[in-house]
């Protein structure tokens, strides 16, 4: 990505919501908060806020605690089959469609919009995630850091996204996009 990241934040309706959802993930697995913070990369007393419900944390650090946790991000923001709040990060916002899930990989459907010149990035998912993107206004650079493609309108792409990646607005349109993030079931 040629510019600078924008800091990522989640705009939540109930942040307090993902607490007791992160907290019955991690007891389901059997891991201590510290475990959790570790494999996430982030503070115990972070992930303790986020639990709590006394932090509206950003959307990277949802992020990290569903990677770390190895599930799709509406399992942290969202009660089961229901629609996910709208998702706001620095310069892209998520509007969750539809999620669903087969044997082995769950899916999870998003309206994407990116702010025209806008940038962000994105943590790495647990492994053997991937996103497709399929651009229906605007121009959009996206994929890992290290080899974006660039989506005009009426293109897709596909990317592993258990790298950091990231998401750019070129020119002037703002992006609009369907996402779809594939994850395997762990």
């Amino acid at each position: 990505m040629p510019q600078p990241p924008s800091t990522a934040f989640a705009a939540l309706a109930d942040p307090a919501g993902v607490g007791p959802r992160v907290t019955a993930l991690r007891k389901e697995r059997g891991l201590s908060l510290s475990e959790v913070a570790r494999r996430a990369g982030i503070g115990k007393a972070t992930l303790s806020g986020l639990e709590a419900g006394t932090r509206n944390p950003t959307l990277e650090t949802l992020y990290a605690v569903a990677s770390a946790l190895q599930v799709p991000l509406t399992a942290v923001v969202a009660e089961p089959g229901t629609p996910g709040p709208l998702i706001r990060g620095a310069a892209a916002q998520a509007e969750h469609l539809r999620t669903w899930t087969e044997s082995d990989v769950t899916y999870e459907l998003f309206r994407l919009t990116v702010a025209a010149g806008d940038s962000q990035e994105s943590p790495p998912h647990h492994a053997g995630v991937t996103e497709c993107v399929v651009v229906f206004a605007g121009e959009l650079v996206a994929g890992p850091l290290d080899r974006p493609v660039r989506v005009s309108a009426g293109g897709f792409a596909e990317w592993p996204a258990d790298v950091r990646h990231g998401y750019r607005a070129a020119g002037t349109v703002d992006v609009q996009a369907t996402l779809l993030i594939r994850s395997p079931v762990r």
